[in-house]
Parts: structure tokens; C-alpha cells; sequence
């Protein structure tokens, strides 16, 4: 049964960590790319915590949270991963982490210390993770909060780079609420899966409440040169 666990775990993460599972690959090297044009995007601003989302489910938005924490971190820098998806997490199951005590857990108890909730990675000495906590019945008040403030604040006082994986757009406030608490934000989109005008509406959404929008990540080309890569283009006002 453990066999068969730890089996289960390494194929998760061979699938979604793929900049640790094959780093050499075209794969893993997009995500160093789209690092590389992040820094570019943010050049002569500071750049130390980013919010990751999508117009809607399934397009990839925690994976590229996941790998884009692992290239940052293998550069040397400190990284946090915070799952801030209070709704739907994935970040404990990616990493195998236990989620009993998480971010819901500190954002609804104020005796609850930060200490309390980060974990190490297991994966890279200088990344640690925030996952979750259970789910939480009023995600968008506790992410609007002070404690949240608070939070963002201390982390920064620790870390070079914080990504938080959020929910997507259309479905909730909750990026909307994220994305004015940090110092850019990433939109991730899928060929097949994103519409055209569900991704306008999300920009949309962004740009109503002045997040920092830096670009669009775009997964999962069909085109055979392109397959499975990740891109990074500049955010265009059209």
C-alpha cells in the first residue's frame, strides 16, 4: 500500500513538476523563459509577489504556479507557493504536503502563527509552502482581510518571491481581491479550453481594480513544434 502511495505521488508530480521531474526538457525551459520575461515586464520595479489565475478551471493556472515557484527557486532565490485557491486546492496533493493547518486556518484565527503554516517543500532547501487549510465557508472575506495584509507582508520580510495560485477569474472575486495586494499578476489560458471572450472579460475584470496584469500564459499548443510548451506574451491595452 505505501508502494503503491509513493508510486501515485512521484507520477503526480512527474506530470505537473516538470521543471524537477525532466528540467533539461523544451518544457522546463519555457518556464524559464516566461521567469526571464516576468523580470523583463517588472525591469526597475519591484517584483516580489505575483498572483497566478485563468479565466476558468482546468487551464493550468497551479501547475504553471508550481513550476514557475521551482525556476525562481533554482536560481537561488527564497520562494513562497501559497495555495490561496481556498475553494478548489491542488498544491498539497502536488507536493504531498498534509493540509490540516494552512492558510484558511491562519486567516480565521489570529492566534494561528505563520510558523504554523509553512512547510518546506521537500524539493528545493530555499522554496517553502503555504497550502490551503480546509476549506474555508467565506474565502473572499478572509483573502480581502487585514490578517491576509498582515500575511503578505511578513512573507515578504522572508522571501525573495511569492506566488499565490488563485482561483480563476470569472468564477470568483478572489484574484480580483489577491491582485491589489501584489506586485503583478500572470493570466493563464488554454488553446481549446479559453475563450476568447472569457479571457477579455477576465482582463477586464484585472484592469477594473488596477492589478498590475503582466501578461497571458498560453498552454497547451496543438502546434507539433510548440506542444506542451508555455508562453509569455507582454499584456497589450487594446
Amino acid at each position: 500500500m505505501a508502494k503503491r502511495k509513493q508510486k501515485r505521488t512521484e507520477q503526480r508530480r512527474s506530470v505537473s513538476l516538470i521543471t524537477i521531474a525532466d528540467p533539461k526538457s523544451p518544457v522546463s525551459e519555457k518556464y524559464r523563459t516566461l521567469r526571464t520575461n516576468i523580470r523583463f515586464a517588472m525591469a526597475g520595479k519591484a517584483l516580489q509577489s505575483l498572483v497566478v489565475t485563468s479565466s476558468g478551471p482546468s487551464e493550468g493556472k497551479s501547475t504553471t504556479s508550481a513550476n514557475l515557484a521551482v525556476v525562481f527557486a533554482q536560481t537561488g532565490q527564497n520562494v513562497l507557493l501559497v495555495d490561496a485557491d481556498l475553494r478548489k486546492p491542488v498544491v498539497a496533493k502536488t507536493f504531498d504536503l498534509p493540509n490540516e493547518t494552512g492558510l484558511s486556518v491562519y486567516l480565521s484565527d489570529s492566534n494561528v502563527t505563520v510558523d504554523e503554516i509553512v512547510q518546506p517543500s521537500y524539493l528545493l532547501d530555499n522554496m517553502d509552502i503555504v497550502t490551503s487549510g480546509p476549506i474555508a465557508p467565506n474565502p473572499s472575506e478572509l483573502l480581502q482581510s487585514n490578517r491576509m495584509n498582515q500575511f503578505l507582508t511578513d512573507m515578504a520580510q522572508f522571501y525573495d518571491m511569492i506566488i499565490l495560485d488563485m482561483p480563476p477569474v470569472l468564477a470568483v472575486t478572489d484574484a480580483q481581491i489577491v491582485s491589489t495586494k501584489v506586485n503583478g499578476t500572470l493570466l493563464v489560458v488554454r488553446e481549446d479550453q479559453s475563450s476568447k471572450q472569457a479571457v477579455k472579460k477576465s482582463v477586464e475584470l484585472l484592469r477594473q481594480v488596477d492589478a498590475n496584469l503582466l501578461g497571458v500564459v498560453y498552454n497547451g499548443s496543438k502546434r507539433e513544434e510548440d506542444k506542451g510548451y508555455y508562453y509569455y506574451y507582454g499584456d497589450k491595452k487594446k
